[in-house]
């Protein structure tokens, strides 16, 4: 039997990110803008492979939750937000052929993220 998506889960993760970056001090507002736009592509490419990979998809969206929490802390981590983007773009790692689209604002959104933690 296949796993059906819990696009709920993947929905409400996905809008506490938005939340995280447009409530966020520590990213200037044009890097916001940014942000919310590859949020936005990343949102339509999770929808979509949700309906194939739920565990993948819910696991992307994680991890982008957790690494947009430790850019966006007031003071950093830096180990822990190395941590969260590398498990990111983990997540993303075998999709490279199938998804290269997602894989590419995955990436992306992970240099941005990293950048920010700086």
């Amino acid at each position: 039997m296949k796993e059906q998506p819990d696009t709920n889960a993947i929905k409400d993760t996905l809008a506490k990110i938005e939340a995280r970056l447009q409530g966020s001090e520590a990213i200037p507002a044009e890097k916001r803008a940014e942000l919310q736009d590859l949020l936005e592509k990343l949102k339509s490419e999770i929808a979509g492979l949700s309906t194939t990979h739920a565990e993948q998809a819910q696991s992307i969206a994680a991890f982008t939750e957790v690494s947009a929490r430790e850019a966006t802390r007031e003071q950093p981590n830096p180990r822990l937000l190395k941590l969260s983007l590398d498990g990111l773009v983990s997540s993303v790692e075998e999709l490279e052929t199938s998804h290269p689209r997602l894989v590419h604002i995955v990436n992306s959104i992970s240099t941005m993220l990293a950048n920010l933690g700086i």
